[in-house]
């Protein structure tokens, strides 16, 4: 049975709940959530065929500025690099409410087969990459720039102010360089603007369009990125007698690093993940080099479990080189995401929100997903929620779409108008509750 998807719905709450003077105009926030929706859809499509690497978002910070400020909003720009704020505030007193959008693409070349494919290319870690949207961030924007026009025409009534933030560099910064939101907490956003409470959301393939999944507590994992270097003795590739073989070598720390999660980490307390990403070494079939440069992510939810399990990686590196006659060496990039929390109150309190706009057969709580999230710093300083909106045809089997991140990943646009509603709704329903007490 496909879901139905609710674009608008008019909301009357008891009078219980509401105080006598005016509240906001249900229906003129659901006229102006249907007549925005195809803005949107263009806007995503623009975004998509003109994706921007992280830090590199100028295109994108451009588009979402001017839609700002036409808004009469209060506009900063060059936040965090290509960041871009917003800030909508209402005609009667209450809370900050923050709602998160990234804006950043991914070193991925697209194999989708839609009209607005991304062409687009750059430089990644000195290869030239094809750029796309794999990670549906071009829709996470488009919406915001929505939200904000929806809010934008009932600012008189609305019980409370509302921070736009259009963040970059969520995938992480390129080397050597700050970004995401760590750094616009560092230039003081929060400090500014002092949000009560902050939202966010994620297009998620492993959902069907019309259904929103959540979870409180820890959500998503915490994520370091590590490199390792493996060092032998060069020689020619038919006397490899002569040489200490790192291609071998990083071969055996590959297969043994597979052990750390399945032998030396209890995973029926939390799941665990080790993934080696990348690996470079060599430049001739005839020649055995001197090195080879391996990177990977480690994705844990407790500070116990990842010292844990880094500590059991070095031992495996090291003494694998060292059985081979080589040396190897394990680098743990700073600045890692924090484990993603959503705050228990405030996720009970949205839950009847979300269920009213999706049904309550269609949101579902989730397991802890191993993926990260930088909007985790965030949550670190202020409550928050962060849910998750299907996308994946009504028809496909989300166990069997394109995750997030594939070159295939693929937006049913239908889920678009269930995650803004979802947003919308979320954030009015948190204000007015807080002006009735």
């Amino acid at each position: 049975m496909r879901p139905q998807i609710v674009t608008a719905a008019i909301v009357v709450l008891p009078s219980c709940v509401l105080p006598a003077r005016a509240a906001v105009d249900r229906a003129r926030v659901d006229e102006l959530s249907a007549g925005i929706e195809p803005k949107v859809i263009a806007w995503r499509r623009d975004i998509h065929e003109h994706p921007e690497l992280s830090n590199r978002e100028t295109r994108t910070a451009k588009l979402v500025a001017e839609q700002l400020k036409r808004l009469g909003l209060e506009v900063q720009t060059g936040v965090a690099h290509t960041g871009v704020v917003g800030f909508l505030k209402g005609g009667r007193p209450g809370p900050t409410v923050a709602i998160r959008a990234d804006m950043d693409a991914l070193p991925v070349t697209e194999k989708t087969d839609v009209p607005f494919k991304s062409h687009a290319t750059a430089s990644y870690r000195g290869e030239t990459v094809g750029v796309m949207h794999a990670c549906g961030h071009d829709s996470h924007t488009a919406m915001l720039m929505g939200i904000a026009q929806i809010f934008a025409g009932v600012r008189a009534t609305l019980p409370g102010n509302i921070l736009f933030i259009f963040q970059p560099a969520e995938e992480g910064p390129p080397a050597d360089e700050e970004g995401g939101a760590q750094l616009m907490l560092k230039e003081g956003l929060f400090d500014k603007y002092h949000p009560d409470v902050i939202f966010g959301m994620h297009v998620w393939s492993g959902n069907r369009v019309g259904e929103i999944a959540y979870r409180a507590g820890p959500v998503m994992a915490a994520v370091d990125s590590f490199n390792i270097v493996v060092k032998g003795r060069q020689a020619h590739g038919s006397r490899p007698w002569s040489s200490i073989d790192p291609i071998v070598t990083s071969a055996q720390i590959i297969s043994a690093l597979q052990t750390v999660v399945s032998r030396d980490i209890d995973i029926t307390e939390n799941p665990a993940v080790v993934t080696i990403g990348a690996i470079k070494g060599g430049i001739r079939y005839n020649i055995i080099p001197d090195h080879v440069e391996m990177l990977g992510t480690l994705r844990t939810f407790t500070p116990e479990q990842r010292t844990a399990i880094l500590g059991h990686m070095k031992r495996i590196i090291e003494n694998t080189a060292a059985a081979n006659g080589a040396t190897a060496q394990l680098t743990v990039e700073p600045g890692s995401d924090p484990v993603l929390f959503n705050d228990p109150q405030l996720t009970k309190k949205i839950l009847p929100t979300l269920q009213r706009v999706a049904g309550a057969d269609h949101v579902k709580e989730t397991n802890v997903i191993t993926a990260s999230e930088d909007y985790s710093f965030f949550a670190q300083k202020i409550p928050s929620v962060f849910f998750f909106v299907g996308i994946t045809p009504p028809d496909q089997d989300p166990l069997q779409a394109p995750s997030n991140h594939s070159d295939f990943f693929y937006l049913d646009e239908r889920g678009i108008p269930v995650a803004m509603h979802a947003m919308t709704q979320v954030v009015l329903d948190y204000l007015e509750s807080k002006e009735a007490h």
